[in-house]
């Protein structure tokens, strides 16, 4: 069955391309054209993804995220302009898998949908599990354990910890993360990485700011520790 795209974009010419382009590409659509109604169709129809505008009337794309966020592990990827970065970070810290600036090529729009359902799919080609101190990694069940306890991760996140914690001691630059990640060419928003490191960190280190695990390479990139 081909998936189902929820498109949420309150300006009508946007909408209408990304259906066309996503409709040629064999995906079902569904639109809204704000934050309320996007969330009563992602609740009804169970969408395989969401491509979601932050600057939506009413209650907006940050709102919508969080609550879809909470409810499902439904695949987000936000529209965004170019000057609403922090806006990005936001979003990419609530648990948004990828996000593409406006005004954007319908051909990377579709890219992207698919490189992002690749992955909840299975893209991670790794299997097993990794054991380091008191973190334990199961990458076929996708789960991450702390001294006993589960650990939440977004997909994004747990595949940026089987990455790093798969290859220790290897540097890996932002962008090696970017395309690594993401599977596409990205813009060289280097910062979405920080995001997704700054909330990995808060989830399985002791402390964020002095980390055990994930650590930073100046000027390069991160790698990761198991132990010193």
């Amino acid at each position: 069955m081909n998936e189902l795209i929820l498109v949420v974009d309150d300006e009508p010419k946007i909408t209408k391309l990304a259906r066309d382009y996503l409709e040629r590409n064999k995906f079902r659509v569904q639109i809204a054209d704000d934050g309320v109604a996007a969330l009563a169709i992602a609740r009804t129809v169970r969408p395989d993804l969401v491509v979601l505008d932050l600057n939506l009337p009413g209650m907006d794309g940050l709102d919508v995220c969080r609550a879809l966020r909470r409810e499902s592990g439904v695949p987000i990827i936000m529209l965004t302009a170019r000057s609403e970065e922090m806006d990005r970070l936001i979003g990419l810290e609530l648990g948004a898998d990828d996000y593409i600036t406006k005004p954007f090529s319908p051909r990377e729009l579709v890219a992207r949908v698919r490189a992002v359902l690749r992955r909840v799919q299975g893209d991670v080609q790794h299997s097993g599990r990794i054991v380091v101190g008191d973190l334990e990694i199961d990458e076929v069940g996708r789960q991450a354990v702390k001294r006993g306890e589960m650990i939440q991760l977004t997909r994004i996140e747990f595949n940026l910890l089987v990455l790093l914690a798969s290859h220790p001691g290897q540097v890996f630059t932002r962008t090696q993360l970017l395309d690594q990640l993401h599977g596409v060419t990205h813009d060289g928003y280097d910062r979405s990485v920080d995001a997704h490191v700054k909330n990995l960190r808060r989830k399985v280190e002791d402390d964020p700011s002095e980390p055990e695990y994930v650590r930073t390479v100046y000027g390069i990139g991160y790698k990761f520790v198991e132990g010193d």
